[in-house]
């Protein structure tokens, strides 16, 4: 304890490295290895700021952090079901709504 203590002041960058790769351990314990929001599997060997990288969401409290991908926590993006639904039928009314050109022969 008394190393962390001593490297928290030495070196402040790795010190939150390490403290945030011992959550990232927790967490992926308790969890498993799959993204809270779309349920597939994570990787942990990408460097850091990959898309597919491993992310800790904060959540209320300690106890509700969880893991998921970075392009799934991306701010202002909203994953539940009923939003997913609503832009795929606003996507297909747009699709069919377009009236085909016909070509002169």
């Amino acid at each position: 304890m008394a190393t962390a203590s001593i490297l928290r002041f030495l070196n402040p960058r790795q010190f939150r490295r390490d403290r945030e790769a011992e959550r990232v351990r927790a967490l992926k314990a308790r969890d498993g290895g799959n993204c809270t929001r779309c349920r597939r599997p994570l990787r942990f060997d990408l460097p850091a700021g990959h898309d597919l990288g491993a992310i800790v969401e904060p959540g209320a409290g300690p106890e509700a952090a969880h893991l998921c991908h970075r392009r799934c926590n991306r701010p202002g993006t909203d994953h539940t079901e009923e939003v997913a639904e609503r832009v795929k039928r606003k996507h297909e009314a747009a699709l069919f709504s377009k009236t085909r050109k016909r070509r002169a022969a």
